[in-house]
């Protein structure tokens, strides 16, 4: 049965809209979404996602404040109504396409609530194609769209409200489709049971805002080094001097380089110097230290999270609210096998000296080898 979205000209293959192009379990389509004051000490990320060939729509919210890390997780089956984005007491509405959002998550009898407002600071851009393998098998195979902007509205925790002014908070968005691991794990297979000793994932992604443009700059690297996705651009407004002038919003950033700076016995980094090059082949020297950040895996459903995982079958109408001590030792060690969001705060500077001061995410993840950090196993940390 053709379902409502088939009534618009929107259709890329000889399907439905009800049905994705793959027929690959780990389908997705969903967005992350982050918010922050300028000091770090509140960081809310949440997100929510859909997976048509499992059959599941889910969302959640994670809230850090201090040293406990606040979720809150909603599953359930999924509908053949794409165009609402909601699961139990939360829902997205796209106001204003690729520019104004408004998140609402209703669930203070778990804990937390928030009626947020998303307006878009610059434009949304599209990052390059992401694909990653292991061995012969795609395991992430997927596009995205990024943006920063700024938030008003409240948040609400544990029956404490936060105002949220566009003066103060802000943050960035993405959203993304393709394939990526979702739902129960799959079997490990020969690929777990033959890694190679030098085997290594080194990531970096940096959307953060400045006065007069937005910066995406992302980085995959194996372990030896080799960089498998390389994506460094600024954005511009439509409205700047530099789209006046007849030339493209936006501007790529080559081959950046980053010396990362960690927390001595950890791979924990407090900071990263990013040098890139403007088109005009002069250098762009950006200086970023973390103010907070998340851990993904602890109540945000990503990677190796003990509490739930996105895409998984929960049952219908489910939720649960998790609350992670993010000082326990258990949690420590196992932070660096996975993704952490920072608050960051970012100088960028031009070659005739002058600089900007940003706001934005700061995401990086490294484990097994990475060679030119001197990480030569999973056990390597910063001296």
């Amino acid at each position: 049965m053709p379902i409502p979205l088939d009534e618009y000209p929107i259709h890329q293959t000889p399907l439905s809209l009800q049905f994705p192009a793959s027929s690959d379990r780990n389908f997705y389509d969903r967005c992350y979404i982050n918010a922050h004051d300028k000091t770090g000490e509140i960081f809310l990320i949440t997100g929510f996602g859909i997976y048509p060939n499992l059959g599941v729509v889910d969302a959640y919210a994670c809230v850090r404040i201090g040293d406990t890390q606040h979720a809150v997780q909603f599953s359930d089956a999924l509908t053949d109504d794409r165009m609402n984005q909601k699961v139990g007491p939360y829902r997205i509405e796209v106001i204003e396409p690729l520019q104004t959002l408004r998140v609402v998550c209703e669930a203070d009898d778990l804990g937390i609530g928030f009626d947020l407002t998303w307006t878009g600071a610059f434009p949304a851009v599209q990052e390059q194609p992401h694909l990653w393998r292991t061995g012969n098998k795609a395991i992430l195979d997927a596009c995205r769209f990024a943006q920063t902007g700024n938030w008003a509205g409240e948040l609400r925790v544990d029956g404490t409200t936060y105002e949220v002014t566009p003066d103060v908070w802000c943050g960035t968005r993405d959203r993304s489709w393709g394939i990526r691991p979702v739902g129960e794990p799959e079997p490990a297979g020969r690929g777990a049971a033959e890694t190679a000793p030098d085997w290594g994932f080194w990531w970096t992604y940096i959307p953060m805002q400045f006065d007069d443009y937005a910066v995406v700059i992302i980085a995959q690297e194996d372990g030896q080094g080799h960089r498998t996705l390389n994506d460094a651009v600024r954005v511009w407004p439509e409205d700047s001097e530099r789209v006046k002038a007849g030339r493209n919003n936006v501007e790529l950033l080559g081959w950046p380089r980053f010396d990362y700076h960690y927390t001595s016995g950890t791979r924990v980094p407090t900071g990263v110097t990013i040098t890139c090059h403007g088109d005009d082949g002069e250098p762009f020297v950006i200086e970023v230290d973390s103010k907070g950040y998340v851990v993904l895996a602890q109540g945000c459903g990503y990677g190796s999270d003990p509490s739930w995982g996105h895409g998984q079958w929960k049952g219908r109408e489910w939720s649960q609210r998790v609350d992670v001590d993010m000082t326990d030792p258990g949690v420590v060690a196992m932070a660096t096998f996975g993704v952490i969001d920072h608050v960051g705060h970012a100088v960028a500077t031009e070659a005739d000296g002058s600089s900007q001061e940003g706001w934005g995410l700061f995401e990086h993840a490294t484990f097994g080898a990475h060679s030119p950090s001197g990480f030569t196993d999973f056990g390597s940390v910063a001296p």
